[in-house]
């Protein structure tokens, strides 16, 4: 059965092993990190036990005290770019709203800026200094 990330802690686990090899407690503790809320190991073993089912990931018993380490291999590397570029559109799409572009510069800005008027209409800048620049 092919593997299926439908959630944010597989989200998690497969970025974490994107960034290299680690093991089910350090996956676990970057998550904790991250979300402030500890996944269970319930959540990562057996995910982990699908990507290697589904030779995405190798896993590597040689860790500290026998502990298995477990790391991306290529088709893993390509599944974990592919889900990259889905999210990315996603979170892309959604905040692509929510941004402005600088009047001076031409930068994207989310949040923060400057709102000045000129000529009774206001204009959304990323910083002070392109204001001052623009309005000068």
């Amino acid at each position: 059965m092919p593997v299926s990330v439908r959630n944010i802690v597989k989200m998690m686990v497969i970025f974490s092993l994107y960034q290299g090899k680690k093991h089910g407690y350090e996956i676990m503790n970057e998550i904790e990190e991250s979300t402030g809320k500890r996944p269970s190991a319930s959540q990562i073993y057996p995910f982990l036990t699908k990507l290697e089912e589904n030779n995405l990931i190798e896993v590597d018993e040689t860790g500290d005290r026998g502990k298995k380490v477990y790391s991306l291999n290529s088709e893993g590397t390509d599944f974990v770019e592919r889900k990259l570029d889905m999210f990315s559109e996603i979170i892309s799409s959604t905040i692509e709203k929510n941004l402005s572009v600088c009047a001076h510069c031409g930068c994207k800005v989310y949040e923060g800026g400057v709102t000045e008027e000129s000529d009774g209409e206001d204009l959304r800048f990323c910083c002070k200094h392109c204001a001052k620049s623009y309005l000068d």
